[in-house]
């Protein structure tokens, strides 16, 4: 025989309305009478009708995450599931389950959207990142759903809720770093220049530049395309150059790594010929060799923070959009040396 919501109540000695706004959370009920009737829940085996409870309260408690590509792709980079373990921790401590886009194209995924918002399958949207002109975005402005993005809006950022990494402030470091052991000729492999992200850190990378009194020379930039059609080619294209880099800065760890079998073909040493630094952190990276130096961007705070700030416009439709900046921090590993 099921176990119902008077038993519960019997047992813990508070009334059915009780134990109701308990499963709801409600903030009116103190901590110590929560945890009585929770422990009593466990207890007896009882498990709340969230789905009956949810047709009532017009919710799903579920939220959408969208990100950049199809599911197929995205795990293939340790980002997405660390910033998914930051989103679940909060959603599950709400009791909200989550929802991925599993969309192979920009069409598909955008008709996801459209299919979630229209067909109420989720109470908010998390977008796993910020393209320039992303239609995506521009419909969540427009529909009124509730959502947050992981990294800045490229227009209209004081109207979104987002949490992102200071990019341009930690290139720089980077660069600075890289300039204070000596390097003067510093090459830059850039991500896809749609995204904010890209953006921002080639912001970096060339303000640095300017500041440290190093002349820009386009001809050390290496775009994603390049990387893409043929990756050994364009590193080696660098290395064919009268003054080749000294130091190398990768958008990302799984890109350095990629570097450095090719600076392994090409029989250039890392650290001794070029340093390289990457981005994320990846828990690979310290296990390289040689380990690899990295900026940590404390992925699993992003995500986290990006659930937060979505549960809050779910919670109070009125909350103002608010940002907020993860810390992020130079890893220093034996990819780097002096000149």
């Amino acid at each position: 025989m099921a176990i119902t919501i008077k038993d519960v109540a019997k047992q813990a000695e508070v009334s059915p309305a009780t134990v109701s706004r308990v499963i709801a959370d409600n903030p009116r009920i103190s901590e110590k009478t929560k945890q009585k009737v929770r422990e009593t829940m466990e207890r007896l085996g009882y498990y709340p009708n969230f789905q009956a409870r949810n047709l009532v309260a017009q919710k799903t408690r579920t939220i959408g995450i969208i990100m950049a590509n199809s599911t197929t792709l995205a795990f293939q980079n340790p980002f997405f599931p660390e910033v998914l373990r930051g989103i679940s921790v909060s959603a599950h401590h709400s009791q909200y389950g989550l929802y991925l886009s599993t969309g192979a194209t920009e069409e598909e995924i955008y008709d996801e959207v459209v299919a979630m918002h229209q067909g109420k399958q989720v109470d908010g949207i998390i977008l796993l990142y910020s393209r320039v002109g992303d239609r995506i975005m521009d419909y969540l402005m427009e529909s009124g759903l509730p959502f947050s993005v992981v990294g800045r809006p490229h227009t209209n950022a004081d109207a979104v809720s987002y949490v992102d990494n200071d990019n341009v402030g930690i290139t720089k470091h980077v660069m600075s770093y890289l300039v204070g052991l000596g390097h003067k000729r510093i090459a830059f492999i850039a991500g896809g220049m749609d995204f904010v992200v890209s953006l921002d850190r080639l912001k970096g990378y060339e303000e640095s530049l300017d500041e440290s009194g190093i002349t820009f020379d386009a001809q050390y930039i290496v775009n994603q395309d390049d990387m893409q059609k043929d990756g050994k080619q364009a590193i080696g294209r660098l290395f064919e150059l009268a003054e080749p880099p000294t130091a190398i800065v990768t958008h990302d760890d799984l890109v350095a790594y990629e570097v450095i079998g090719y600076l392994e073909d090409l029989q250039i040493r890392v650290p001794e010929d070029v340093s390289i630094i990457g981005f994320n952190n990846h828990a690979l990276s310290k296990h390289l060799k040689p380990p690899l130096c990295s900026v940590d961007i404390c992925i699993y705070e992003l995500g986290f923070e990006a659930a937060n700030l979505l549960l809050e416009k779910i919670t109070d439709e009125k909350a103002a959009p608010r940002q907020i900046t993860v810390s992020s921090r130079l890893i220093e590993r034996g990819s780097c040396q002096g000149r």
